[in-house]
This record gives structure tokens, sequence and C-alpha cells, in this order.
């Protein structure tokens, strides 16, 4: 049965994503020690944020990347996503409204296709993705602003036997389908005032490549 955990779902603002990371670690106290366990972090600001969480569970740590489908015209308007594994959401009512056709579709998700093989291979290197077969997979981000990344990551590892989305923050209210496809939704603060993710953060800088890499090698020496 999905559900949502709103436990300390009131407004809270974080000094930096390793913060926001353990907040979000003690909502989810019992995952902590499960042998099926995999955290994933959205890159690139979901990984700081994700291995926080990982440490505290006692859990693997790995990179999922998702791209958003920015509108031609508004780049910074999502029109949908891509993620790795071929997951890939569209909002078509946007679309239709907008009147994007579908050459700048089809466009837009080659091009953040190929970013997202590339990030894949920057983080990754020649090391296979994770299985996620028959696992418990944790997704975070550092905040859900649309839904739209990761809804699309949420259809991409659907493979998993069960998908927890877990964010420091997000809107009052977050779409229906978000909860109707992940089992479990946990977002520790909900501002009534949403605006931007950003918003409930001291330190949102953004994260390099280098940073992801390096949070993902010492996840590794820790757990190995």
């Amino acid at each position: 049965m999905n559900a949502w955990n709103l436990r300390q779902s009131t407004e809270r603002r974080y000094q930096d994503r390793r913060e926001a990371g353990r907040v979000l670690a003690g909502q989810l106290a019992s995952y902590r020690g499960r042998p099926d366990l995999l955290v994933l972090g959205l890159a690139r600001g979901g990984v700081p944020v994700a291995a926080e969480v990982a440490s505290y569970l006692h859990a693997p740590l790995d990179v999922f990347v998702v791209r958003k489908l920015g509108v031609p015209q508004w780049p910074e308007l999502a029109m949908g996503a891509v993620a790795s594994g071929g997951g890939l959401v569209l909002n078509r009512a946007l679309v239709d409204r907008l009147g994007i056709d579908d050459d700048a579709i089809v466009a837009a998700i080659r091009r953040e296709t190929a970013e997202v093989e590339r990030r894949e291979q920057a983080y990754r290197g020649g090391r296979a993705a994770p299985e996620l077969t028959g696992r418990t997979v944790i997704l975070v981000d550092d905040g859900i602003a649309t839904g739209a990344s990761m809804l699309a990551a949420v259809r991409a590892v659907r493979p998993a036997r069960r998908v927890v989305v877990a964010v420091p923050v997000g809107p009052p209210t977050l779409g229906s389908e978000l909860s109707d496809e992940a089992d479990e939704v946990v977002c520790a603060s909900r501002p009534p005032q949403f605006e931007a993710v950003g918003q409930a953060f001291a330190d949102f800088h953004q994260v390099s490549d280098d940073e992801v890499r390096r949070l993902l090698a010492a996840a590794a020496t820790s757990t190995g």
C-alpha cells in the first residue's frame, strides 16, 4: 500500500545538504540495516543528501541520473524528464498548452539522454549500475519542486521490490501521481509558502561532478 510519511513535516531550514540528509535519515530509521537496501542519490544535488542517509542506514550508496526536459523558450520550465535506464515523464498538458511540437520534444529527449549517458560515464566509469531486482530502493534528492524528475526516477527503478522517495523539502501538496507510483514518500519539510527548493538551505551551492565522485568513492570505501 502506498503511504505518505508526514512526520516532522513542518517548515525547516537546513544549513546545507549534509544536514538535510541527517534529518531525513532519522525519518527513515525503520529501514536501517536491511540487507536488501540500496540508497540512490539523484545527481547531482541529491548525492550529498543521500550520502548521509546511506551512512546512517548502513546501506550502499550509488548515483542515479535524471535530466529535466526544458521548454524550448524557457529552459528552466520543465515539460518532463528523462532518467537512467530509460525512464521518461512528459507533461502532456503543458506541452499541449504551449503548442510544443514533436520535433522539439524529440530534440530535447535526445539532448538530455546524451547528458544522462555522459554523467553515467563520469560517475561510474566502467562500473555497472547496481542490480535493482528484489531490492528496497530509497531515491533521495535535495528537494522536489514539480516532481517530474523524481517521477521519472521512480518509473526507471521499478524492477525494485519497493521504491521509497525521500526528500528534505517539497511543496505543501505534491502530485498524487508520485504517491501513486512510489511505495512510500518521505518529505521532511513542506513550507506553506514554497517557491523553490533552495529556499530551505543556507548553503545551496551547485554540486559538481567532482563532488559526486568524491562522495561515491568515500561511501564505497566505508562499506567495502
